[in-house]
């Protein structure tokens, strides 16, 4: 064991320690499937996008020049040399004083390097049009390449793919790509006070929130739940819960056992496998300081405390980069939505930690007003109320009403 039992280390220590933990293998995916998959690779254009001059709107192509000085009172006459048919390479060619009239998306003839709309050109007869309006070279048309040229980077390692991801990887004829496994995360529930969800609680018992909660979480995260049941306070059945959960997973979170206790078992559990490393027992946050971080057979194990609450504050500020980051994700830190507001009342806070404090979001006057739902670390129905939480940082002795803060969303 490397680290001093509860030795408390701020947020920024325990998240610098993700470069501890390897990102999962990849693996091919489907185009189709890949949404919300993270790239583990770089792609690059594979020619031109487009790889022609295309028109945007319904008009005419034109030498841009022979437009220019056209007004309503003063239009610009030209013939008409053909028609773009949709799809297929123009027959015609255009000359100054020539049109050829094109459709959205058509390829431009040579010769033209501007659109006139079909709203700006009146005709005249069956070759003759007048044009009332000059069009800029380039306008109306998009360039052969301007979207991205041959050998562009289009997707970097470590994006999470979007649905407009998946349309450029579409244009260049990408139907697979190759993307980071989802992170398997197993979770185990502690305590001999648990019960499960289906089950009646006897006096003294309660039902096995944190299983579900941590679930939907590590889902959100576009990792996959896997849950090992309810273990009792027993060595020995807590250490071959671990064991099997570490076999089968990427990471592995125990829900409860992380404080100071007589009956919690955690530590002990961690420190009987071979080579574990105990790199963090305490962190300096409220909700959620007795939290353990360990390096077990190169993964990541969590201890997070038992209150619904201080679990759930953890995972979404803590643990959740450090999963991001084992999945592959190149900035696990940037996908937090962060609105600003302003604060409508006092909040208190202690010096020397960081505190994650529930809002509840108001839009009043104009603005957005962060409400501090308040409450023990018990009680589940403050996240139930709360949109998300402001982070006070450890030298900050409070924050006063109207103060401006950011709101961290859920």
């Amino acid at each position: 064991m490397t680290q001093a039992f509860f030795k408390v280390l701020d947020v920024e220590q325990v998240l610098g320690l993700r470069q501890r933990f390897q990102p999962v293998s990849s693996e091919d995916v489907l185009l189709e499937a890949a949404v919300g998959r993270i790239l583990a690779e770089d792609v690059h254009a594979a020619g031109n996008l487009p790889g022609f001059a295309r028109s945007t709107v319904d008009g005419y192509a034109v030498r841009a020049a022979s437009t220019f000085g056209a007004s309503e009172s003063s239009p610009a006459l030209f013939t008409v040399v053909g028609a773009v048919a949709m799809g297929e390479v123009p027959q015609v060619a255009v000359a100054a004083g020539e049109a050829a009239r094109i459709a959205t998306g058509g390829m431009l003839p040579p010769g033209a390097d501007g659109v006139v709309m079909l709203e700006h050109a009146e005709s005249l007869d069956d070759v003759s049009i007048e044009v009332v309006r000059s069009v800029a070279p380039g306008q109306n048309l998009i360039a052969a390449g301007e979207d991205f040229e041959n050998g562009a980077r289009v997707a970097a390692v470590g994006r999470r793919l979007r649905p407009q991801d998946m349309g450029v990887l579409a244009a260049f004829g990408r139907t697979r790509v190759k993307a980071f496994r989802q992170p398997v995360v197993g979770i185990i529930s502690t305590g001999d006070e648990i019960v499960p969800a289906e089950a009646t609680p006897g006096p003294a018992q309660i039902r096995d929130v944190n299983r579900y909660t941590l679930a939907g979480l590590v889902a959100q995260t576009g990792a996959l739940p896997v849950a090992f049941g309810i273990v009792g306070d027993e060595f020995q059945s807590l250490h071959a819960a671990c064991r099997r959960a570490l076999e089968q997973c990427d990471m592995v979170l125990i829900s409860g056992g992380s404080s100071v206790g007589a009956r919690d078992f955690s530590v002990e559990v961690i420190s009987a496998f071979a080579g574990a490393e105990l790199l963090v027992h305490g962190i300096a946050i409220s909700p959620g300081k007795p939290t353990i971080l360990a390096k077990v057979f190169g993964k990541a194990l969590w201890g997070l405390p038992g209150h619904v609450v201080s679990s759930m504050i953890v995972f979404s500020r803590i643990v959740r980069p450090v999963l991001l980051h084992i999945g592959g994700l190149a900035a696990p830190t940037a996908e937090d939505i962060r609105i600003p507001a302003r604060l409508n009342r006092n909040v208190a806070s202690a010096q020397g930690r960081t505190d994650f404090v529930r809002v509840r979001l108001l839009h009043r006057e104009n603005e957005w007003r962060a409400e501090p739902i308040l409450g023990k670390s018990g009680l589940i129905n403050t996240m139930v109320k709360s949109d998300g939480v402001i982070e006070i940082g450890k030298n900050i002795e409070g924050l006063d009403e109207g103060a401006r803060v950011e709101v961290i969303l859920f």
